[in-house]
């Protein structure tokens, strides 16, 4: 995580997450569950999730508070564990 100031002292937070799968269908499944967040943002927030190799990346940055940026971070993690816990659960089936 970084915390950039600009010259007038106003505060950038930065974040880039990377989720790594062996199965390059679940690292699909759990991009494509988690890039709605890539279009639905306040303002001062940027969330971009790219499939990378068999990795989910996302980059996040935000011109706010530390508190939404970090329940932003939680948000994102949660999504990604509910998407994994369901393609285990459709694999069982």
């Amino acid at each position: 995580m970084i915390l950039l100031v600009n010259s007038l002292g106003a505060r950038k937070l930065e974040a880039t997450l990377t989720l790594e799968y062996c199965d390059l269908k679940a690292a699909k499944a759990v991009a494509n569950a988690v890039s709605p967040d890539n279009y639905k943002t306040p303002i001062g927030l940027q969330v971009r999730t790219i499939l990378e190799d068999g990795k989910v990346v996302t980059e996040i940055s935000y011109d706010g508070k530390f508190a939404t940026f970090i329940a932003t971070i939680d948000d994102l993690l949660f999504c990604a564990s509910v998407a994994e816990r369901t393609l285990t659960t459709i694999k069982r089936s």
